[in-house]
């Protein structure tokens, strides 16, 4: 089995037990001059991990909200060659957060798995989660991205089974992503005693740290999980702040570097209001 990826054992070493909160953006929305500055921004109100959307036209596993994020992002031409510019003007300025792309299979295999590996590793890329490879179709992929320090990140949901658990606890770095609800991003409301008992029976058999996703719309739902999840990942609720931001700055007549700048301040003033709920804050 080949090491973790340093920046992401680093990032859960430090938590100490605390929960790491994990925004997820989609790379070119607002804009792709803007992702980067989106992604410092982020960081700077509280962000421990950043998951970056990769554009597609078929997410089958985002909601309305990312699908509109993806759809924008593909209307300005971004695409997996875009997206891994993006973390490489990144890592310019922060060499210290780590940064996990989410996407679909399609543009991996356009680009193809070792070109794909080569060039994320170069751009700084710490985990990769796709979310059509399953585990036990992608043992030559995962040897590649381990060996370019890159880790493998899964998805496990409500209905996984416990063989289903094991085979990702055999292959699973860095952390895994638990689905909270059943349907796709956004969805609805969560249960969290039914998530801390269906994290408990995960951790039975994945030794990585388990981050909870899908659902998480605000301080009070952040909050809730922060006591059974090792981290909480938002998407959905961001993206429809920053969509918010753009339509008000339309309002006002603002140019597209000024909606940009908007949609940045509230992301991080959104952001920074979860990382004050947790429990770690201050």
């Amino acid at each position: 089995m080949n090491a973790s990826n340093e920046r992401l054992a680093a990032t859960f070493a430090r938590m100490n037990g605390r929960t790491a909160l994990v925004p997820y953006i989609t790379a070119g929305d607002p804009s792709r001059a803007a992702t980067p500055e989106l992604m410092h921004a982020l960081v700077q109100a509280g962000a421990d991990v950043i998951e970056l959307g990769v554009p597609f036209s078929d997410p089958m596993a985002d909601g309305p909200v990312i699908q509109r994020a993806a759809e924008r992002a593909i209307s300005r031409g971004v695409g997996l060659p875009q997206v891994l510019e993006i973390v490489a003007e990144f890592r310019q300025r922060d060499q210290a957060t780590p940064v996990v792309l989410m996407g679909y299979a399609n543009p991996v295999e356009r680009m193809g798995q070792a070109a794909f590996v080569e060039r994320a590793g170069q751009a700084g890329v710490d985990g990769v989660l796709v979310v059509d490879y399953p585990p036990e179709e992608i043992v030559d992929f995962a040897a590649r991205l381990g060996q370019a320090r890159i880790d493998p990140i899964f998805l496990l949901a409500p209905t996984s089974t416990e063989e289903r658990i094991k085979k990702v606890a055999q292959v699973a770095r860095g952390y895994v992503y638990y689905v909270s609800l059943k349907g796709v991003t956004g969805a609805g409301h969560i249960d969290t005693a039914d998530v801390a008992e269906r994290l408990a029976r995960i951790r039975r058999h994945v030794s990585v740290p388990v981050g909870v996703g899908f659902g998480i719309r605000d301080a009070d739902s952040a909050k809730r999980l922060a006591g059974c999840a090792d981290a909480v990942v938002i998407g959905s609720k961001l993206i429809e702040t920053m969509e918010a931001a753009v339509e008000q700055a339309r309002g006002q007549g603002m140019d597209e570097p000024g909606a940009d700048a908007l949609a940045i301040e509230a992301a991080a003033r959104w952001l920074g209001g979860i990382r004050q709920a947790l429990p770690d804050a201050g």
